[in-house]
């Protein structure tokens, strides 16, 4: 079976190295009677997924070029969030490779669990999504109850951004100017002016 590796640190800096990580990887798979056919190694946090190896892994993922993706834990392959790491996972078994966390016995499409496994994280995301929803229907009824349509107030009912806004225009800055300088949109800067 090909296995292909994916190591991760948070930092660029040389403080934090993957070797520990890598080591343990290929002498698992070497257990295992593996080949390895790539390592892919990020320096960069797990919050996103524009990490440069992580795409390249998963380019290759979708050419089949290995059957099986061995990470040392499910933190080291991401760390965006329960529904976003599931959604990974499921594209891994979407392109027929496998997965399996080096740290995370549970973890392992590979053997008869596959389906229970992508059964528990399906559960977990889906609460995840409930209580997300949930707070977002409070955070609006709060809204709401304090007078307001939707979750923000309006900048154009703030009295300090009117009064930068205008004092902006008095100096004879831009609608752009005034934007960038109070962080507004350039919409939000027009419709102040048209009442003011």
């Amino acid at each position: 079976m090909k296995v292909a590796l994916y190591a991760r640190v948070s930092k660029k800096d040389g403080k934090q190295d993957t070797e520990n990580q890598l080591r343990q990887l290929r002498g698992f798979a070497k257990t295992q009677g593996w080949k390895i056919t790539a390592e892919y190694v990020d320096r960069a946090s797990g919050k996103h997924s524009d990490r440069e190896q992580f795409r390249k892994m998963f380019t290759a993922a979708s050419r089949r070029e290995f059957d099986v993706l061995l990470f040392w834990s499910l933190d080291r392959f991401s760390r965006e969030g329960t529904v976003e790491t599931l959604n990974h996972l499921q594209r891994l078994t979407s392109y027929g490779v496998n997965y399996r966390s080096f740290t995370e016995q549970y973890l392992d499409s590979t053997g008869i669990f596959k389906e229970a496994v992508i059964g528990i994280l399906a559960a977990v995301a889906k609460q995840e999504r409930v209580r997300l929803s949930e707070r977002t229907i409070a955070g609006l009824e709060r809204a709401k109850a304090q007078g307001r349509i939707g979750g923000r107030p309006k900048a154009s009912d703030n009295p300090k951004t009117l009064q930068g806004v205008r004092k902006l225009r008095d100096q004879g800055k831009s609608i752009r100017q005034i934007a960038e300088k109070l962080h507004l949109s350039t919409n939000t800067v027009l419709k102040i002016l048209m009442v003011a």
